[in-house]
C-alpha cells in the first residue's frame, strides 16, 4: 500500500513539472540591465562618535560623570557576474570605550546606588558574504532596489573593570556569532559612477557564544538564539559605494 502511495506521489509531481514545462507563461515584465555584467561595486563607510558627561541626568541615573568614543569601519567590495546580479563581501571593525567616573541610580527618594570608576573597552570584528539583486524604477537607471541577502560571521572581545585598588574587580570576555539576514535597500546614482545606498534589515537569524572570566578565577558561559521578522530601524545603513 505505502509503495502505491509513494509511486502515486512521484507520478503526479512529475506530471505537474512535465505540465509546467510545455506550457510557457509569460508576463510581460521587460527586464532592464540597472547595473551591468562585469561592473565592480565598491565603497567605505567610517564613523566616530565621542561624547562627555558632566553631571548629566538621564531618566532615573543622575550625576553621571565620564566620557565614551566609538570608532567604525566598514568597506565592501561586490562583483556583477550577471546583469542585476552582483555577489561579494564586507568587513566590520568597531572599537569602543567608556569611561565612568560616578553615576547614581535613584531608585526613589529612598534607594539609590552609586557606582564609581567603571571602565569597559571592547573590539568587534565580522565578515559577511553578500548576494544582491537589482531592480530599477521603470525605464529610469538613476533610481533603483536592491534585495540583499546576509551570512554574517563575526567575533569580539571586552574588558570591565570596576573599582580601585584593592576593590578592583575585572571580567574579560570573547564572543562569536552567525547571522543570515535580508536588508533590501534603495539606491541613488549621483553620477555614471557613484551612488548613495540605504538599506534595513526586515529578517534575520543569529546565534551567539560568549564565555567571560571574572577576576581570573570565575568562568561563566552564554547562548542565544533569535530570530526577527520585522524591520530593524537599528540596522539602517547609509552610505556610498562606487560602481566601476
Amino acid at each position: 500500500m505505502i509503495k502505491k502511495v509513494v509511486t502515486f506521489l512521484f507520478v503526479a509531481v512529475m506530471s505537474v513539472f512535465g505540465l509546467s514545462a510545455q506550457v510557457e507563461f509569460k508576463r510581460g515584465l521587460e527586464q532592464i540591465s540597472f547595473i551591468p555584467k562585469g561592473q565592480w561595486i565598491t565603497g567605505v563607510s567610517v564613523s566616530f562618535s565621542q561624547s562627555n558627561q558632566k553631571n548629566y541626568q538621564f531618566l532615573i541615573v543622575e550625576s553621571i560623570n565620564g566620557d565614551t568614543y566609538t570608532f567604525k569601519v566598514s568597506p565592501m567590495l561586490l562583483y556583477c557576474f550577471q546583469d542585476n546580479l552582483a555577489a561579494g563581501g564586507k568587513f566590520a571593525y568597531t572599537r569602543s570605550r567608556t569611561r565612568l567616573d560616578n553615576a547614581t541610580v535613584v531608585i526613589d527618594s529612598e534607594t539609590d546606588y552609586n557606582v564609581e570608576n567603571l571602565y569597559s573597552i571592547s573590539q568587534n570584528y565580522s565578515a559577511m558574504a553578500v548576494f544582491r539583486n537589482y531592480i530599477s524604477f521603470g525605464r529610469s537607471r538613476r533610481f533603483g532596489l536592491f534585495n540583499e541577502v546576509q551570512l554574517q560571521i563575526g567575533g569580539g572581545e571586552s574588558k570591565i573593570a570596576n573599582g580601585r585598588g584593592k576593590d578592583l574587580t575585572g571580567t574579560f570576555e570573547r564572543s562569536w556569532d552567525v547571522n543570515v539576514g535580508l536588508a533590501p535597500g534603495l539606491i541613488m546614482f549621483l553620477n555614471n559612477y557613484s551612488a548613495i545606498e540605504v538599506n534595513v534589515g526586515v529578517l534575520g537569524f543569529s546565534y551567539n557564544h560568549t564565555k567571560a572570566v571574572t577576576d581570573q578565577i570565575y568562568d561563566a558561559s552564554r547562548y542565544g538564539k533569535s530570530a526577527r521578522f520585522k524591520i530593524n530601524l537599528f540596522s539602517i545603513t547609509f552610505g556610498v559605494a562606487f560602481y566601476l
